[in-house]
């Protein structure tokens, strides 16, 4: 079992952080994914039409990341939140990015909903998994980017387990050893907000249609919540 945790300092400086946590076991990346490519065209189209648009960083749900970013050290407009980045590309190429079909769905899900989203291949995950911040001394290999080696700075928030960072910058971008494949069967994807009290119904929703689009794919799936309130789980 591999528990995910919150960790008290960030729960403390982000108290009404909410997010959810779905897994999937028995992963069929291989074959088609019909509803996936149904959402990925569906938000292409209505972006073509003009009936609607990716949350951009005047959107509170966007500007809330920006927010943590900068009490972080981070500059949100050099290194932006994975889902201010996404919507860019979005609204910039008419298109999103084809990776393989279960990054897709969680990108697909992340910019209609304007929510960060990751997801980590479980194999490659070593011990538990916490949200800290970093003390710059972790090393951080950058997805795509197998020979480069980072460092985060201290302060930084990021995913880590007990080898290195997962994540830097809280949901900038993922690390290589975990990425995401059509090889990978179990997996945890990952959907936050930083004001459950604003946004918890949208977060709840976005789950919803992650579980829904990995079930018809995987032999098992199941959804938790990380809160302040409930700070870890195992899964």
């Amino acid at each position: 079992m591999t528990t995910f945790r919150i960790s008290p300092a960030v729960a403390d400086a982000f108290p009404d952080t909410l997010i959810a946590v779905v897994t999937a076991t028995g992963l069929r990346g291989h074959e088609p994914w019909p509803a996936t490519t149904t959402a990925l065209e569906d938000l292409e189209r209505q972006l073509a039409d003009g009936t609607w648009a990716p949350a951009d960083e005047s959107d509170p749900r966007i500007e809330a990341w920006h927010t943590a970013y900068r009490s972080f050290g981070t500059n949100p407009r050099r290194t932006r939140p994975s889902v201010d980045a996404l919507g860019r590309r979005l609204a910039k190429k008419g298109s999103l990015p084809r990776i393989n079909s279960a990054v897709d769905s969680y990108n697909a899900v992340s910019v209609r909903h304007g929510l960060p989203a990751g997801a980590f291949d479980l194999a490659h995950v070593t011990g538990d998994v916490e949200i800290r911040h970093a003390d710059g001394s972790e090393t951080f290999t950058p997805l795509g980017e197998p020979g480069t080696v980072e460092n985060p700075g201290p302060g930084e928030i990021v995913y880590a387990d007990a080898t290195d960072v997962l994540t830097r910058h809280w949901n900038h971008r993922d690390a290589h050893r975990t990425r995401v494949t059509e090889d990978s069967t179990h997996v945890v994807f990952l959907l936050e907000t930083l004001h459950a009290t604003r946004d918890g119904h949208l977060l709840k929703t976005a789950a919803g249609e992650l579980l829904d689009l990995l079930t018809e794919h995987s032999a098992r799936s199941a959804l938790h919540y990380l809160s302040a309130a409930h700070p870890q789980v195992g899964i």
